[in-house]
């Protein structure tokens, strides 16, 4: 299932918490959602799967409004919500048997036991939810997200407070649920998107402000600068270097070779090689420096 975002816009009082964001999930794709703490990216999250309305724009799952589909959207989307809220007196067969009842499954014993399975929660399913430890509370939240087979799954920070094993299990989990399904995560965790998300969507102050996939994102699509390595077969003059247009700012590395680093969507390449010919210089390298993913984040959300 698709889900498209036109224009939406979200405010509390005087504060615009969402301003006027668009894009578009196709099926099948599981796209990374980043952003700093009060981006909009949980308020977003709670518009897509019906529980907030927007005050303007529109959110579209599968060609359906939300806002006049929302019984029947909300039977084929799964929602795992930041913080992860759940009934820590009930056992998680208990649970879990109450969701599926909410859904109004056929065969819900056995569509427990099969989410019980999937997500490893086996050997807890006989403990009280306030018994298990922060890794399998995550579990029986996005089995209680996937108990009815949803088309479309909304994974706001599923991996908040857990320990590199926790986190890891988590992710490898994520990953092989969400074949075949549409899959929006929403992370702090830079390696998480990498390890498991095709595309991006970065977020700032209610702005959607980057949608690309990884690399995209790398190799500054979206930045706001560009750093390039230069080498030449001799040292150039410091002044002629310094009056390329566009330059901010120049720092020698070796004996001829040089970081250069641009502002805005200056290319410095073929600038640098028309400085190489125009002053009898062989460039020996010549080389786009990729950034990191939390570079780019870092930069994108001053």
């Amino acid at each position: 299932m698709t889900i498209r975002i036109s224009q939406v816009n979200k405010s509390y009082g005087s504060q615009q918490v969402l301003d006027n964001v668009s894009f578009e999930i196709k099926t099948g794709e599981l796209v990374g959602f980043l952003g700093p703490n009060g981006a909009g990216k949980s308020t977003l999250m709670k518009i897509i799967t019906g529980y907030l309305a927007a005050d303007a724009g529109s959110v579209e799952i599968n060609g359906e409004l939300v806002e006049t589909k929302n019984i029947a959207i909300r039977s084929q989307t799964g929602y795992l919500p930041e913080n992860n809220p759940l009934y820590t007196d009930l056992y998680v067969r208990e649970y879990l048997e109450m969701v599926a009842g909410f859904y109004h499954l056929p065969r819900k014993r056995e569509k427990v036991l099969e989410m019980v399975g999937l997500t490893g929660l086996k050997a807890e399913q006989h403990k009280k939810i306030g018994a298990l430890s922060k890794g399998y509370r995550q579990r029986v939240g996005l089995a209680q997200a996937l108990i009815h087979d949803p088309a479309v799954l909304i994974l706001d920070e599923p991996t908040t407070g857990l320990d590199p094993n926790q986190l890891e299990e988590i992710r490898q989990l994520i990953s092989q649920i969400s074949q075949n399904k549409t899959v929006m995560l929403s992370t702090h965790i830079m390696q998480e998107v990498e390890a498991v998300c095709s595309r991006v969507l970065i977020i700032n102050k209610g702005k959607l402000v980057a949608d690309g996939s990884i690399d995209q994102l790398k190799a500054g699509q979206f930045a706001q600068k560009q750093t390039v390595w230069v080498e030449f077969d001799k040292l150039p003059e410091r002044a002629a270097l310094e009056n390329i247009p566009g330059l901010v700012r120049i720092e020698q590395t070796g004996r001829t070779s040089f970081v250069a680093e641009s502002s805005g969507d200056v290319d410095l390449r073929p600038l640098l090689f028309q400085f190489a010919i125009a002053n009898n210089l062989i460039l020996l390298t010549l080389k786009e420096q990729q950034q990191s993913l939390e570079n780019v984040f870092q930069e994108l959300t001053r």
